[in-house]
């Protein structure tokens, strides 16, 4: 059961449900009664995670009016969903939406691949890219270059190196949001960053609304924090945030923090317009909510004719609501773990307190590192050289794919590194569990939802181009018959040793 249960109206869930009838292979497209076609189209909407798990449905009558249909057409479809484990009813209580026991599988696909799979197995399961070479090798000889004198000091620096913090500053003043260096602490990565806000502002038990899909490690991070997670789901395709559901969510469950992935959302590769900006900032202002903008894939603009709208800060510049998290593992290297954390000057000074007990301070090479490559330019040679290799890796995955998985369907992201597909009627985990037996690992849709949503989906990392790409989609598809025929036991075939 969710964490925390939210409601949907009736006339938001009949639109959500006639949304669906156009989609080839949709519930109605083939003859069917009318209660199946109904039910059929809530539980596509749970697995993929349009209505959240543990989500209040409207009573029988409200929803036999928003569809015109009868209440009995309701009651047998409701009554069909209880069957199946899709929905749980309570006399007085209602009727809310949860998954069978047991479903999904176990999804895999996300932790590092050993080093003895290599050459035998392609990996989809991280979305990183090797380093962009030379300019690794520079900055880090630069940074021993300029090493010495802190060599001196005792090298703790729970805010982050001064010069460093001034260098993130006078960046994020250059992309029109002023910034003094008191309103940033440098963090060891992201994920840094974001443990240390959330163990600030969200104790366990507190409520922290989260995009549904979103960064399965994030919420891997957050359930073990303790805290609550209130899915919020995501609009169709690229279009992404329906800020209608996110107003109603942050005022009717008050959450203490949201998390938000506004560029280049992973998985979806959705960007948030500027509008849609405007509008999480003023309803999270509105609710007293902190939110958390995840800007890791801000830099990773893949179609040059993009305009980017303003970041997320923009609408308050002075840090109060919005919390602004970057990175350098994303845009450079993943290996380079540096972040940061942009925020009201008295935030940094809470979480720089809060250091002493957790990590007391991030590396001092790497921090040089990353100031040496913002202040020659380098960075913006290397972040270039990362978009070229994202863009062509993804232009030979998204062929290959369509090649070989034609009834496979995604949007084609403009950004970011990662593509969000539905895997044609498959399992997610299945593909997952097979797809490793036949040479390729891809994280299922359930590791990037609360309580099990997304079984239909994979996500597919821009990781790999040329004859690699090709040979990954190969390798999903072959994974695709054994699991659509039912044949992705154990006797299916080894791996072959690849070269690219």
């Amino acid at each position: 059961m969710a964490q925390w249960t939210s409601a949907v109206g009736a006339a938001q869930l009949a639109r959500l449900i006639t949304s669906q009838q156009d989609r080839p292979g949709a519930p109605g497209a083939r003859k069917s009664p009318a209660y199946r076609t109904l039910a059929d189209g809530i539980r596509l909407l749970v697995l993929e995670g349009r209505v959240p798990v543990a989500a209040r449905l409207p009573a029988e009558r409200e929803l036999a009016v928003a569809l015109s249909v009868s209440r009995t057409t309701v009651a047998a479809a409701y009554e069909a969903l209880r069957g199946e484990g899709f929905l749980e009813s309570r006399r007085g209580a209602g009727s809310w939406t949860s998954v069978p026991a047991g479903n999904p599988l176990p999804a895999r696909g996300l932790e590092p691949l050993p080093p003895e799979s290599l050459g035998s197995m392609i990996d989809l399961g991280c979305a990183a890219l090797p380093a962009p070479e030379p300019w690794l090798t520079k900055a880090v000889q630069g940074a021993l270059e300029e090493l010495p004198p802190y060599a001196h000091t005792h090298g703790d620096y729970p805010a982050g190196l001064p010069a460093l913090r001034r260098m993130l500053a006078d960046r994020y003043t250059e992309r029109g949001i002023p910034t003094m260096p008191e309103q940033i602490m440098v963090t060891t990565g992201a994920m840094g960053a974001i443990d240390a806000i959330c163990s600030l502002f969200a104790g366990r038990g507190e409520r922290i609304a989260v995009e549904s899909p979103s960064y399965a490690n994030i919420l891997q991070l957050m359930r073990a924090a303790g805290v609550r997670l209130v899915p919020v789901a995501m609009g169709d395709g690229l279009s992404g945030w329906d800020m209608d559901v996110w107003r109603q969510v942050l005022r009717d469950a008050a959450p203490r923090l949201a998390y938000v992935v506004a560029d280049f959302h992973n998985p979806t590769g959705a960007l948030a317009s500027e509008e849609q900006r405007r509008a999480m900032v003023e309803a999270a202002r509105s609710a007293g909510t902190v939110l958390i903008a995840d800007e890791t894939m801000a830099e990773l603009r893949l179609d040059p004719d993009l305009e980017m709208p303003r970041p997320v800060c923009s609408f308050d510049p002075a840090g109060s609501t919005v919390v602004t998290v970057g990175s350098a593992s994303k845009a450079f290297w993943a290996g380079m773990r540096i972040g940061w954390v942009r925020a009201a000057p008295d935030v940094i000074r809470s979480l720089v307190a809060a250091r002493a007990y957790a990590d007391l301070g991030t590396p001092v090479l790497e921090q040089l590192a990353v100031n040496w490559l913002m202040r020659t330019g380098g960075w913006e040679e290397a972040v270039g050289i990362r978009r070229e290799q994202a863009r062509d890796n993804r232009d030979a995955l998204v062929t290959a794919v369509r090649r070989e998985l034609p009834e496979w369907e995604f949007e084609v992201p403009r950004g970011g590194l990662t593509l969000w597909a539905r895997a044609g009627g498959l399992s997610g985990s299945r593909l997952a569990e097979v797809g490793e037996r036949v040479g390729v690992r891809v994280p299922s849709g359930p590791r990037f939802g609360v309580d099990g949503a997304f079984e239909g989906y994979v996500r597919l990392p821009f990781t790999v181009g040329g004859p690699v790409a090709e040979e990954a989609a190969a390798r999903l598809a072959a994974a695709a018959r054994l699991v659509g025929t039912g044949a992705g036991g154990s006797g299916a075939e080894p791996p072959r040793t690849f070269v690219a």
